[in-house]
């Protein structure tokens, strides 16, 4: 048999599948692990706008991984994917804890009193936030992109319940 032929046949195969009994077993288990897996485990997503550049950029797809969380607490300096609803969500940084005093002095980040080495912070603002103290239960979080305007920038203080996972990368 010549190998153009086997190919062909293989194709044929591969594209036209009998459709039997094993064949419809098969594909029920792909279907259900891909539901699971892509729809519990890591979701894909499209970033939108702005506030974590140079980061993350606007239109770009990355995957979260909601059990990141699932054994272990969110540490400072995390980028978590946060549920606002239930079809939409945002990345941001983890910059202050529960229990910790945090402050923005004309751009630079203080925690309990504290200047915090940034690196991921391209540009910095001139923006001031009065100190605030974390509650019980909640993380503070905030943008990578420090140029745009407080009010566009600080998500502020979150349950830590709201954390669905972490991106990949």
């Amino acid at each position: 048999m010549k190998w153009y032929i086997f190919v062909a046949q293989g194709l044929h195969q591969f594209l036209f599948p009998t459709i039997n009994k094993k064949f419809l077993i098969r594909l029920s288990i792909i279907t259900i692990f891909s539901y699971i897996f892509f729809g519990h485990i890591l979701t894909p997503f499209i970033i939108r706008g702005s506030s974590m550049e140079p980061t993350y950029h606007d239109g770009s797809i990355n995957f979260c991984l909601k059990p990141r969380y699932l054994f272990s607490r969110p540490k400072r300096f995390d980028v978590v994917a946060i549920k606002l609803t239930d079809r939409r969500w945002l990345l941001k940084r983890i910059v202050a804890l529960e229990g910790e005093e945090i402050e923005f002095r004309k751009g630079i980040l203080f925690v309990n009193g504290k200047a915090i080495e940034e690196p991921y912070v391209k540009y910095r603002s001139n923006w001031d936030l009065s100190p605030r103290r974390v509650q019980s239960g909640y993380i503070y979080v905030v943008g990578d992109n420090r140029e745009m305007p407080i009010e566009n920038h600080i998500f502020g203080q979150t349950k830590i319940d709201r954390i669905i996972g972490s991106p990949i990368w």
